[in-house]
């Protein structure tokens, strides 16, 4: 998950500085490239802030898994205690 993050951030980097230096050296007027690089740059920020999503979204799930794994481990040893306490009691 950690590589596929990489390539992704990577990615839209590239994608966003591809779009900024191909708006800067286009024959357009300043007023159309501003308006091209905000657009970029919305959604730029759109497909950060989904990607953020995605792995806000993968971390609660390996958090409630973690979560799940950690109480049934704490079941068992509670049942191991109660065990021993009643073999010695």
């Amino acid at each position: 998950m950690k590589d596929s993050g990489k390539v992704v951030t990577a990615l839209l980097t590239g994608l966003a500085a591809g779009a900024v230096l191909g708006l800067l050296f286009a024959p357009e007027k300043g007023s159309e490239t501003r308006d091209k690089i905000n657009e970029s740059l919305s959604d730029l920020a759109d497909a950060i802030k989904e990607r953020a999503e995605q792995q806000l979204d993968s971390l609660n799930e390996l958090k409630e898994k973690v979560l799940a794994s950690v109480n049934a481990k704490a079941d068992q040893v509670g049942s191991l205690i109660d065990d021993e306490i009643e073999e010695h009691a």
